[in-house]
């Protein structure tokens, strides 16, 4: 593509500049004290560059004759050196012209696709197929940020739940949809963590760089010392960025959407109420967008006083946060721990209709063929006993997968590990390897805790009770025989006991209706039913 030397953009002429084999001879700063020296001499319009004219006056000025300088005191000689000073540290605090938006069409293209923000700037973090799950879960962010309302989802661990929290805060302010977002945790620390990964994309992410460079160009020039926040300029006039530990302050440039956006984190049970922030022009601005990580610990959890609290905090000092006659917008990824938590009150559409809760899982409806499963985790635990992996367990998958896959659905197929086949073996490999974990984590289903402590029967009792007899054989000593038999809403589980005069008692007998025709299986996974 050919170029004009005398209308050259200042990036155009770095660029050429440092394309000799000398390397790099030039920086944007150096070309901006430059320009700001040499004024219209070598920029007739205020603009652009003459490459020819800006030339001749580097060499004038290296080679130029000096004007003679006549003998000051002492006084005017400190002065001198404390004006040529303050101007070099002034030209070296500016950051010089803003790189221009490399693509406008991709970034005007995201405005109002929270997907396409997703997948066009951060294709490493999103790097598999969506699943419906995904796809549901992202309209309902686009709705909270842009049209304001109140969101909870509960998704699998793994499937990308507080990734999406994060791109939701950049999303929100890079664009301008929201200027203030708050990051609430469990805990001050947890939030911490989310914002230090929203930290490392505004620093670190080139693509942002690309199509915001008003908001990621200042944080550029940091080079990762927060000190050098309060002395930022552009173009002689302070950025006002803040970049500490507990709050992301985007610069404030003419002209920027993202001018001044605030994120700053706190913990659920920290201090909350009154958040605000007061910008330099003297205008207070308070949180629009709440987004709340797992607010609640596997302790507090356990905790139904804690959980009330948490429940309390969340209605009243949160949902406050606008301030009084405003609503404030809120997305609040969780994880159900136990039955009746937080989490799970929360995403009731009966008791809170208002966050709108949604409730994925991992497996929405398990193979109908148990007795190949059951057989595929005796193989599995032989492999992982003998090899070390579940090589054996994938190649006894393959072979039987039609089988073994009927009447399965999954939620997301793209899901499974390089020595897996599926996202359905995936899965199972999770159930076999905890249940409790399984149900908890992934299925947000968790199954109701046991609570009898050391009442509960153990292996070995069990065992030491063993009569002996046959299964269905009644003992000669014997002269009674009952009945007995538990309704649940989809099974009956019965037992025939034999009775001697003295009260003796015999297991003769036992099972359930419909019979479940395997030796291991919960009221949970029943089939017939």
């Amino acid at each position: 593509m050919a170029i004009d030397p005398s209308r050259l953009k200042p990036s155009d002429v770095t660029r050429l500049l440092n394309s000799t084999p000398l390397g790099t001879v030039l920086d944007d700063r150096q070309l901006y004290r430059h320009r700001q020296r040499a004024g219209f001499r070598i920029s007739p319009d205020g603009r652009t560059v003459n490459l020819f004219r800006y030339l001749s006056w580097l060499v004038d000025e290296r080679h130029g004759p000096r004007p003679e300088t006549s003998t000051r005191d002492y006084e005017a000689m400190k002065e001198a050196a404390r004006a040529r000073n303050a101007a070099l540290s002034a030209a070296g605090r500016d950051i010089g012209e803003l790189p221009e938006v490399v693509d406008p069409e991709r970034r005007e293209r995201c405005r109002t696709s929270f997907r396409g923000f997703c997948e066009a700037y951060f294709p490493l973090t999103f790097s598999l197929t969506w699943s419906p799950d995904h796809l549901r879960v992202i309209a309902k962010i686009e709705q909270a940020v842009i049209r304001g309302g109140l969101f909870a989802m509960a998704m699998p661990r793994g499937s990308g739940k507080s990734s999406l929290a994060e791109c939701a805060c950049l999303w929100a302010m890079l664009y301008g949809h929201r200027d203030f977002v708050t990051l609430i945790g469990s805990d001050e620390g947890h939030a911490l963590g989310m914002l230090e990964s929203i930290r490392t994309e505004l620093d670190a992410n080139d693509l942002l760089l690309e199509d915001f460079p008003a908001a990621c160009h200042p944080i550029r020039s940091l080079d990762g010392i927060a000190n050098r926040c309060s002395g930022q300029l552009y173009k002689g006039e302070r950025t006002q960025i803040g970049w500490t530990a507990n709050e992301i302050v985007l610069p404030t440039i003419p002209g920027s959407e993202a001018s001044g956006a605030i994120i700053r984190v706190a913990g659920i049970t920290g201090r909350i109420r009154g958040m605000k922030f007061k910008r330099p022009d003297g205008h207070t601005v308070r949180p629009s967008l709440v987004v709340l990580d797992d607010p609640q610990t596997d302790e507090s959890a356990r905790s139904l006083s804690q959980c009330a609290t948490r429940e309390r905090i969340l209605a009243g000092a949160v949902l406050g946060l606008a301030g009084p006659g405003k609503k404030i917008s809120g997305i609040m990824p969780c994880t159900v721990i136990r039955p009746g938590d937080m989490a799970d009150r929360i995403l009731d559409r009966e008791k809170h209709p208002e966050w709108n809760g949604e409730r994925t899982k991992m497996v929405y409806a398990f193979p109908a063929n148990e007795k190949l499963w059951e057989k595929y985790a005796e193989v599995r635990a032989e492999s992982l006993r003998a090899h070390g992996d579940i090589r054996d367990a994938t190649a006894f998958y393959l072979a039987h997968r039609e089988e073994m896959d009927a009447g399965a659905e999954v939620a997301w197929a793209a899901r499974f590990n390089h020595d897996e086949a599926s996202a359905l073996q995936h899965a199972m490999n999770l159930k076999l390897q905890d249940e409790a974990a399984f149900w908890a984590e992934y299925q947000n289903e968790p199954l109701p805790e046991n609570v009898g402590g050391d009442e509960q029967l153990t292996a070995d009792e069990i065992a030491q009770k063993l009569n002996g007899h046959r299964h269905g054989e009644v003992p000669i000593g014997c002269n009674h025989l009952t009945m007995f038999v538990d309704v649940q809403g989809k099974l009956l589980f019965w037992v025939v006991c034999a009775w001697e005069s003295n009260f003796t008692g015999y297991v003769v007998a036992y099972g359930t209706f419909p019979d479940q025709r395997r030796r291991y299986f919960t009221l949970r996974d029943a089939s017939p039913s």
